[in-house]
């Protein structure tokens, strides 16, 4: 028999247990959904901090957090939105502090805030260096407190991937999942369903994101008909390790740390005088990527020099960078500067939802990552993700249980739907000649990388959308070789790689059609200024007949009318 809830939500990072820790809050049965043991949930890799205007360390209020999260947005975040979320952060940290949050605090004993990029005074709360693990766990303590306390109420489906959205009469109903761990196709119903599948990292080469990040929430919504919002905004984190894509925090620039290329010049100040290395990223990217293009890196890439911060420092506000530079890098920062370079690293744009996290579909709501609400715009502040994540999974579990406890509940779909996939399963598996997924997935990075990075030209652009229609046609034979039912990560696998091929395709798509530089997407060959008479407005991807559809709608605005950004 399936198994229905008032509330269904798909993904357990830090937004899909916020969210569902609400909506059980508010009354609601909730069920959670996910692919990964929840504490495995790429939330728990961030590291630098979860931002808020405290002002334990400088004068601050959530209206210049608000300013600097539409400036550093390029003008392109919704302006109403930020001002929801800059005013609600506080309380939301000073929640996840009362349920257990053990974050670094000042001498005075009051939360400790870090400078971070582009932001007007020092606001990112932190954990030393491994602010996600900290949160993530917390919110994994809430979510089995409340198992505990009624387990009729909260049921949490571990390594189930969630694979299409059912859809009856205008109305979401649950999803159709794999069981991993027993096999075979399982419908979940929910009276609402909140997507909280996190990014889409792994379309690229080069990335900072986990294996899980495959944008499948965002492909569901996508395939289900719903808008996707400002996809062509991948950004790129300026210190990922070189070679392995693995992230050192904005912290370390944060608590002082340099940039250099390779003859020891702090090249920051030649592309922002007054910032230097606290810029916003897509800035440092930019400069970090110019210094490599123009010869002056080492390996493709620079380095980030710690080593002035002194052992005393570096061991206690940012113990697991070292530990990772160690580990993966072979260096020990203390006494050697580590090789960075930009890499593929948090997606602005997702599922179209309001501040509510309501999509266009009755019954569906979208948080975090996969969601764009939007608070980011073209361009993230470091911190602000985290902080996303918290508040909006907090305001789509309210308004889900709220809105799923006020609703008769829906026609029983499951049987068809489940009839369905399991055909087109079938058929995926029964297939025994063709390519494994590995050898696509692998070109879909290449290209991405290489064609829609930090710097974009429209050949290369055109190149890319070419590489990607030719690899969904050596999809359509793609061969799952595990034919068995427990853990088949070679199916999952190639679901994903479906997925990503479609949503590389719509970010192709709408990044050629804009025609300006604006945060993250910078076409300095061709178009190198924004240009807001034509596009100081939203892309709006939906899927039609097989390809992405693009359209645009407006930006909202409250009180801050577009200016050129310096650092």
């Amino acid at each position: 028999m399936a198994e229905t809830h008032d509330v269904l939500v798909i993904g357990a990072g830090c937004a899909g247990m916020r969210a569902a820790i609400e909506a059980f809050d508010k009354g609601a049965n909730v069920g959670v959904v996910s692919k990964l043991h929840p504490t495995r949930s790429h939330s728990g890799a961030a590291e630098g901090g979860i931002n808020a205007a405290l002002g334990n360390t400088a004068e601050d209020s959530p209206e210049t957090h608000a300013f600097d999260t539409v400036k550093g947005s390029d003008y392109l975040g919704d302006q109403d939105a930020i001002e929801i979320f800059t005013r609600e952060a506080p309380g939301d940290i000073y929640q996840l502090e009362h349920w257990g949050a053990v974050f670094t605090r000042n001498e005075d004993g009051r939360l400790a805030q870090r400078p971070f990029g582009a932001a007007g005074s020092p606001r990112t709360v932190f954990a030393a260096d491994i602010t996600g693990h900290v949160l993530i766990h917390v919110l994994y303590e809430q979510l089995m407190k409340r198992v505990a306390q009624d387990a009729s109420r909260m049921t949490v489906y571990e390594e189930y991937f969630a694979w299409r959205l059912v859809i009856e009469d205008g109305r979401c109903h649950g999803v159709i999942s794999w069981d991993l761990l027993h096999g075979g196709l399982k419908f979940v119903g929910g009276g609402a369903t909140i997507l909280a599948t996190g990014g889409a990292g792994r379309i690229y080469r080069t990335t900072t994101n986990a294996y899980a990040c495959t944008g499948d929430g965002m492909a569901m919504a996508l395939y289900a008909g719903l808008p996707l919002k400002d996809m062509e905004f991948m950004q790129f984190h300026p210190t990922t390790m070189y070679p392995t894509g693995i992230l050192l925090t904005e912290g370390c620039r944060g608590e002082g740390a340099y940039l250099i290329n390779k003859d020891g010049e702090r090249f920051m100040a030649r592309y922002a005088p007054n910032a230097l290395e606290l810029a916003s990223r897509d800035v440092v990217s930019r400069s970090e990527q110019t210094e490599i293009d123009e010869g002056r890196g080492v390996n493709g890439s620079v380095f980030l020099d710690m080593r002035h911060l002194g052992a005393e420092k570096i061991l206690d506000r940012l113990p697991g960078s070292r530990e990772l530079s160690m580990v993966y890098a072979g260096i020990d920062p203390i006494y050697a500067p580590v090789p960075v370079r930009p890499g593929a690293h948090y997606h602005m744009g997702g599922v179209e939802t309001d501040e509510w996290g309501r999509t266009e579909l009755e019954g569906l709501y979208a948080a975090g990552e996969n969601a764009c609400v939007s608070v980011h715009g073209a361009n993230r502040l470091g911190g602000n993700s985290l902080m996303e994540t918290i508040t909006f999974g907090r305001r789509s579990g309210q308004h889900a249980a709220e809105w799923a406890l006020s609703q008769a509940a829906g026609a029983d779909a499951a049987e068809s739907h489940l009839a369905d996939a399991d055909r087109d399963l079938k058929t995926l598996l029964g297939r025994t000649n063709g390519e494994r997924p590995w050898q696509i997935r692998d070109a879909l990075g290449a290209t991405m990388f290489e064609n829609f990075g930090v710097f974009r030209r429209e050949q290369q652009m055109l190149a890319a959308i070419d590489d990607v229609d030719a690899l969904r046609e050596r999809y359509a034979s793609v061969i799952v070789d595990d034919k068995g039912d427990v853990f088949n990560n070679d199916l999952t696998q190639a679901i994903e790689l479906g997925n990503a091929i479609d949503l590389a395709a719509a970010m192709l798509t709408a990044g050629v059609a804009r025609k300006e530089s604006r945060g993250a997407h910078s076409r300095p060959h061709d178009f190198p200024a924004r240009d807001d008479e034509n596009f100081m407005k939203h892309s709006i991807v939906r899927w039609q007949d097989g390809a992405p559809d693009l359209s645009y709608k407006e930006v909202r605005k409250t009180k801050w009318e577009p200016m050129e950004r310096t650092y």
